[in-house]
């Protein structure tokens, strides 16, 4: 199994991760709402579409 951040050799004090650093990176992700579950509901499509257009551009 590889790591899915660096996709180094996984650590199995820290897996599926390589090293405390990338599980911290991919909690980072999920903290700022990089990782997203899509929604099927309708209302989540419009809410969603009004936000971006209400926020500022913000490069990775």
């Amino acid at each position: 199994m590889s790591c899915p951040i660096c996709g180094g050799d996984t650590a199995h004090t820290v897996r599926p991760f390589c090293s405390k650093r990338c599980a911290d990176i991919d909690l980072a992700k999920w903290l700022n709402g990089s990782y997203a579950v899509p929604s099927q509901r309708e209302e989540d499509a419009e809410a969603t579409s009004e936000q971006a257009e209400n926020q500022p551009y913000r490069p990775h």
